[in-house]
C-alpha cells in the first residue's frame, strides 16, 4: 500500500466516539482519527513490514499513523537517529507506549535509550525511558539481572517526578521488573521501600502502587512456580 492510501483508510476506520474516548484517557486528539487498536494490528499485517511507509506516516503528524507506523517498522532499520527525532515529536502517552512496545524495544540499542531517556526533562522523552524499561522487563528474556538493577536507580532517582505521565511509567517499570523473578522482586521491594521514604507524593504513590503489586500472593505464587520449573531436578543433576 501507498501512503495515500494508508491515510484514507485510516480515516474510514475512524471514530468520532472513539475520538472522545482517547481524550477522556488523556490522549492527544486534535489530529487523531480515532481507529481501534484492533483495527490497526489488522491493517498493520495487510500492510506488512515497510520502513519507507513508516516514516511517511510518522511525518504526517496522525495520531493513528503514527500508531501504525511502529507497528509496521523494521526494527533492523530503525538507528539511533530516527529515535531520538521520533521522541522529540513525542506528544501522547498512547503513542509512546505503543511505539516503544511494538518497536523500539526490538532495536539493538533498546536498553541504551531506556537509559538515557529516563534522565531527560522533557516530559514524554522521559515516559519513553521508563516505558521501554517496562516493556523489556517484560519481553527480553537474555537480558542479565544487573541490567534491571541499574534500572532501580534510576527509578528511585525520579520517583520524585509529580508529573502524572512520568510517575505512571515510573511505577510501571518498577512493577515489571519487581515480576521478572524473585531476585528481582526483593529488589523492587527494597527500592520500593525506600522511594516510600523520600519527601514526594509523588515517590508515595509509586512505592504503595509497586509495593501492594509486589507483595500479592498472585505474584509471589507465579515467580516461585517460574522459579521452580527452572531449578534442575535431582535426577537430571546426576
Amino acid at each position: 500500500m501507498e501512503y495515500r492510501e494508508v491515510m484514507r483508510i485510516l480515516k474510514t476506520l475512524g471514530s468520532p466516539e472513539n475520538v472522545a474516548g482517547m481524550a477522556r484517557f488523556g490522549i492527544v486528539v486534535r489530529n487523531a482519527y480515532g481507529v481501534s487498536a484492533p483495527a490497526l494490528k489488522k491493517l498493520a499485517k495487510q500492510i506488512g513490514r515497510n520502513h519507507a511507509l513508516a516514516q511517511q506516516l510518522w511525518r504526517s503528524g496522525n495520531h493513528d499513523a503514527r500508531c501504525l507506523a511502529g507497528l509496521i517498522d523494521y526494527p533492523a532499520a530503525v538507528d539511533e537517529r530516527q529515535m531520538e527525532n521520533w521522541a522529540k515529536d513525542f506528544d501522547s502517552w498512547a503513542v509512546v507506549d505503543g511505539t516503544c512496545n511494538n518497536l523500539f524495544r526490538k532495536t539493538a540499542i533498546a536498553h541504551q535509550k531506556a537509559a538515557e531517556w529516563a534522565k531527560r526533562e522533557q516530559e514524554f522523552v522521559k515516559r519513553a525511558g521508563f516505558s521501554l524499561m517496562a516493556c523489556l522487563a517484560v519481553h527480553d528474556k537474555d537480558a542479565a539481572d544487573a541490567q534491571f538493577l541499574r534500572y532501580l536507580a534510576l527509578i528511585k532517582r525520579e520517583a520524585r517526578d509529580e508529573r502524572n505521565f512520568v510517575k505512571k511509567a515510573v511505577s510501571w517499570a518498577l512493577r515489571q521488573i519487581g515480576k521478572r523473578n524473585l531476585r528481582l522482586r526483593r529488589q523492587a521491594i527494597k527500592t520500593a521501600t525506600e522511594i516510600h521514604a523520600l519527601d514526594s507524593a509523588a515517590a508515595r504513590w509509586i512505592a504503595s502502587n509497586a509495593l501492594r503489586e509486589l507483595k500479592s500472593e498472585k505474584v509471589q505464587l507465579r515467580l516461585r512456580r517460574a522459579a521452580s520449573l527452572r531449578r534442575p531436578s535431582l535426577a537430571s543433576s546426576r
